[in-house]
């Protein structure tokens, strides 16, 4: 099993930008030499023939031409409506 120190806990924390009290670096100390071991177990798996899985839901991409619809109104009319335009688009105020 692997050591893991108070100073290792802290700085996985830090990067992780967690705030730990006392008590969850006590726990945590305890806790990851256990889920590294498991981890350790699972990259020992034999796993040749094993098609990865990327997709569990049976979803499909659907896909469908990329084709222009003509609604009867032009790109300008359309930017009549609009308060305020520049470049053939509608300028809207910075949010930040």
């Amino acid at each position: 099993m692997t050591d893991i120190s108070r100073d290792d806990v802290l700085h996985l924390a830090q990067l992780s930008s967690l705030q730990l009290s006392d008590q969850e670096i006590d726990e945590l100390q305890v806790d990851l030499p256990h889920i590294l071991t498991y981890v350790q177990q699972l990259s020992e798996l034999d796993t040749t023939g094993v098609e990865p899985t990327y997709q569990v839901t049976d979803l499909e991409n659907v896909w469908r031409d990329d084709t222009i619809v003509e609604y009867g109104i032009s790109r300008e009319q359309l930017l009549d409506l609009a308060p305020e335009s520049t470049a053939h688009s509608i300028k809207v105020p910075k949010v930040l």
